[in-house]
């Protein structure tokens, strides 16, 4: 099994990279392959909507020279891919919105003029890992709301969110508790991925 994580935040140490890491733990200690993907250290360019990628097969086919490419064959050889992101205003960093904006264009030919309409990830997974200053109901919801209509027009299997709140900074983020919601979490992907 090949799992794949995007990770949206700015900080290697921050909220969202600690909660990442056990997930990432009991996933190694199941022996599931796991590419870590940090896209603030990526060049990731905005889509520009230039259309070229939809009248090429089987293929990205952005004209970008950035590492999009690299981000788009990491996602296609995983079994799984897990968005990891913080929540700044109500939705997922800055990187994580280009990328999400790209792939659904080089992996959905859907718009193009020459193509047979098709999906190249049809049938992948997608889960979500996230952190928000606000209550989930009030933080969390409208990204995810947002992937699973990114997942139901990408023919993408939603495979569900782990999301934690920051209660401040004078409360530890990380406890006992929320580790073994990302072992578990983990666990969960690893059944659906079975």
């Amino acid at each position: 099994m090949k799992l794949c994580i995007l990770m949206g935040s700015p900080r290697s140490n921050g909220n969202t990279a600690s909660l990442v890491k056990p997930f990432v733990d009991e996933l190694k200690r199941q022996n599931v392959e796991v590419k870590l993907v940090n896209l603030f250290d990526k060049n990731i360019n905005p889509c520009i909507a230039c259309r070229i990628c939809q009248d090429t097969a089987n293929v990205f086919g952005c004209p970008q020279k950035d590492d999009m490419q690299y981000i788009f064959d990491s996602v296609l050889e995983s079994d799984c891919f897990v968005l990891a992101t913080p929540i700044y205003s109500w939705y997922c960093t800055p990187p994580m919105k280009a990328v999400l904006d790209r792939l659904v264009y080089g992996m959905n030919k859907f718009y193009g003029e020459t193509l047979k309409k098709e999906s190249l990830w049809k049938n992948k997974k997608c889960a979500i890992i996230s952190t928000c200053g606000y209550k989930i109901e009030n933080g969390a919801d409208l990204f995810e709301q947002g992937i699973k209509r990114y997942c139901k027009h990408s023919n993408l299997i939603y495979s569900g969110i782990l999301s934690v709140r920051d209660k401040g900074y004078t409360v530890e983020f990380m406890n006992d508790e929320r580790i073994e919601q990302a072992k578990i979490f983990a666990n969960k992907i690893i059944d659906l991925l079975k």
